[in-house]
């Protein structure tokens, strides 16, 4: 066919932007509740209002295409207009981890050159460490949030303007230029650095559409549905659940801090249909105390993911009536990649063996364009025996752009013209990976290979273990051992003898644990178990 003549126009090419679903939500429910936060809430017509408003008030401080605003807030309705109003202009969203120290923060403020920082007052101090170490001065803007700490405290304000005052200022008519260029950068991430140094992970705009979209029907969002944040904002943007909910016109439910104490109550007042989260937030719910927990009435989403969860924490959770989608990502992949897709005939399956394959990092979301899981050295794809090991590699629309000004690590992340993610896998028959571990957190003890995975598998069945997790601990003689670090449950009397005898009973005695550590495990913002800094206490143990 000859289609020379068939050009694209305005008629029938429009890029890419999520920035779209709010216009598209607003239109269609400009009378539904939209976004709830304590005793506020807002319609879609409101919402829209409101982003335009920012929109309109960030240009007339001269906020436009490719300028970097950044943002440090918990999950609050501040944060979610930024999504929208930022994009909007053309502009790049910079969402900082709130439990960055001031150095960093600093080095993500230079390093992407922020123009503009919105700051929630419950920072101030961090901040104006951090802001006091930058060479050139940023326009800050103030969020006192009404359900936040320190609320009117005058101790908290960093900049000469607050949120609302910005706001008043702002046409909520105003007609946003949009973006010209579906491939154009929209946000700025930086990675939790639990592998290295963090890097600034740029996305754009088509990426963050579809796998938004992608998302809300992995996850069936309807317009029905109720979100509640128990994932920062600042995560990958949300996993892109901050415009995938909008997409779908549900109502998000604004959540500052993580808490069962506030978590169970807004679930059963609000009806929440949908949450997501680390499995440190599931593990949370599970052994939140008695006088905390609750059942409901209605059927409540769990999607998990940012670490392999512990099938028995999953099986936990469906006890409670909670049903797990497992998903699998990383910064690089606008987060969400995969997911565990449930088989009908699943749910014949006893618990035990349900929550296994449950647990497994699944198949490619419906917007992900390819997956393999390959040798490392070849690039050729593994067998699907669910034995051999080998790399997840990633390819489609919803992986970055890039590293912002590291060419060499782009580079390197893209070779062979695969994303590399680092995660060693199996391949099952049935088209489902399973991630066995990162390639720095496998274990090699006698020339044998040790999954930590495996070993905290077995570890979070012990009944008495509450966290737990395995890095290699030097040793004399086999080189590496596996070193336990483990959280027992409130109240729990453990020995490492006991740890030792319950894994010996379970797993291959050269994969038992020859050190057991007790105490509180060090985590990222974003519920991530910090394993570069128990590889050091292993190896200090082990001296």
């Amino acid at each position: 066919m000859d289609d020379r003549d068939l050009a694209r126009n305005a008629a029938n090419h429009v890029p890419l932007s999520p920035v779209g679903f709010l216009e598209r939500s607003a239109l269609v429910y400009p009378r539904k509740v939209a976004v709830r936060h304590g005793r506020q809430a807002f319609t879609y017509a409101e919402f829209a209002a409101r982003c335009r408003r920012l929109a309109h008030a960030l240009a007339r401080r001269g906020i436009g295409r490719g300028d970097t605003v950044a943002i440090l807030a918990p999950n609050t309705p501040a944060m979610l207009e930024a999504h929208y109003a930022v994009p909007a202009l053309g502009a790049v969203l910079n969402p900082l981890n709130v439990r960055l120290d001031a150095a960093t923060i600093a080095a993500c403020l230079a390093h992407g050159e922020a123009r503009l920082l919105l700051a929630d007052g419950e920072f101030a101090a961090v901040l104006r460490d951090a802001l006091s170490r930058l060479a050139r001065p940023i326009d800050v803007i103030d969020l006192d949030d009404p359900e936040g700490p320190g609320h009117g405290d005058p101790v908290t304000r960093l900049g000469a303007l607050t949120y609302d005052e910005l706001l008043a200022g702002g046409d909520p008519a105003f007609e946003w230029p949009g973006v010209d260029d579906e491939w154009a950068p929209l946000a700025l991430l930086y990675t939790s650095g639990t592998t290295g140094d963090p890097k600034g992970v740029v996305y754009h705009h088509r990426g963050a559409y579809l796998n938004a979209l992608g998302n809300a029907l992995a996850f069936g969002l309807r317009p029905d549905s109720v979100y509640l944040w128990t994932l920062p904002m600042f995560h990958c943007n949300g996993w892109t659940y901050t415009w995938a909910v909008t997409a779908a016109g549900a109502t998000h439910v604004c959540l500052r801090r993580v808490d069962p104490a506030l978590i169970f109550p807004l679930i059963a007042e609000h009806r929440v249909t949908h949450l997501c989260g680390a499995p440190i937030v599931l593990n949370l719910l599970v052994h939140a105390p008695d006088a905390v927990r609750r059942r409901f009435d209605h059927g409540v989403e769990v999607a998990t993911g940012g670490a392999a969860p512990p099938s028995a924490v999953i099986e936990a959770m469906e006890r409670m009536g909670f049903r797990v989608t497992h998903l699998y990502g990383l910064t690089e992949s606008y987060g969400p990649a995969t997911l565990c897709a449930p088989q009908q005939e699943w749910s014949q399956l006893p618990l035990e063996q349900r929550a296994r394959s449950m647990a497994r990092q699944g198949v490619p979301l419906p917007t992900l364009a390819s997956l393999r899981v390959a040798d490392q050295r070849t690039g050729a794809p593994v067998p699907r025996d669910g034995r051999t090991m080998g790399e997840v590699q990633l390819r489609g629309n919803t992986i970055m752009k890039g590293y912002l000004r590291n060419p060499a690590a782009t580079a390197a992340a893209f070779a062979q013209g695969w994303y590399h993610t680092g995660d060693l896998a199996v391949w099952h028959g049935d088209g489902y990976i399973e991630i066995k571990d990162r390639s720095k957190d496998i274990i090699i003890t006698g020339g044998e290979n040790v999954s930590s995975l495996e070993v905290e598998e077995c570890l979070y069945r012990h009944p008495q273990v509450m966290e737990a997790a395995v890095v290699a601990c030097p040793d004399s003689t086999w080189g590496e051992t596996p070193c336990a670090f483990v959280t027992p449950k409130a109240g729990a009397v453990l020995t490492a003898a006991e740890v030792v005898a319950w894994c010996r009973e379970h797993i291959a005695h050269y994969k038992v644990p020859r050190h057991v550590v007790f105490g509180s495990l060090p985590k990222t913002a974003t519920g991530k178990i910090q394993k570069n800094v128990l590889r050091e206490h292993a190896k200090a143990h082990a001296r």
